[in-house]
C-alpha cells in the first residue's frame, strides 16, 4: 500500500516556535518554524516490522518517547512549512519502507579473466626482477 494512501494524521501534531530564517519583520513575531511530531510507536497504520525499518534508517530523528521528528523553517508561512513537513515525512517513510534490490552478480568477460591475468604475471615479474642475488 503506498504510503501517500495511508492515513497518518492521528498521529502526527504540530509545535510551532519563532524561525531564524527568512520573514522580515515578521521574524521576530510569527512563528513559522515548524516541528512535525509522529508518534510511530503509537501508529496502528504501520506493522512491526515497518516501524523496525524506519527505526533503523533514520535513528537520529526519533526521540526516547518514540516521536519521529521532522522541523522545517524554510519558509514565510506556517502554513507552508506544515505542508513542506508532511511532504518530508512521507518521503522519508517511502524511502525506509522501499524494497533495496539485490545485486544481481554477473560473470566477468573472458577478455577480463585474461587482462588481470597477465597483469598478475607482469606484477610477479617485476617483483622478481628486484630480487637479487646474494653473493658471496
Amino acid at each position: 500500500m503506498p504510503v501517500d494512501s495511508r492515513n497518518f494524521s492521528p498521529w502526527i501534531y504540530f509545535l510551532t516556535s519563532r524561525s531564524s530564517g527568512p520573514g522580515g519583520q515578521n521574524v521576530n513575531k510569527v512563528n513559522t518554524r515548524v516541528e512535525l511530531h509522529f508518534e510511530l510507536e503509537e501508529c496502528t497504520v504501520l506493522s512491526e516490522s515497518e516501524k523496525e525499518k524506519i527505526r533503523t534508517a533514520y535513528p537520529g530523528r526519533i526521540r526516547n518517547n518514540g516521536h519521529f521528528i521532522v522541523i522545517r523553517q524554510t519558509e514565510r508561512s506556517q502554513l507552508k512549512n506544515k505542508e513542506a513537513a508532511l511532504s518530508v515525512l512521507y518521503e522519508l517513510i517511502e524511502q525506509a519502507l522501499k524494497p533495496h534490490k539485490k545485486r544481481i552478480c554477473t560473470q566477468p568477460t573472458q577478455a577480463m579473466v585474461q587482462k588481470r591475468l597477465e597483469q598478475k604475471r607482469r606484477q610477479s615479474e617485476k617483483k622478481k626482477n628486484r630480487r637479487g642475488g646474494f653473493e658471496v
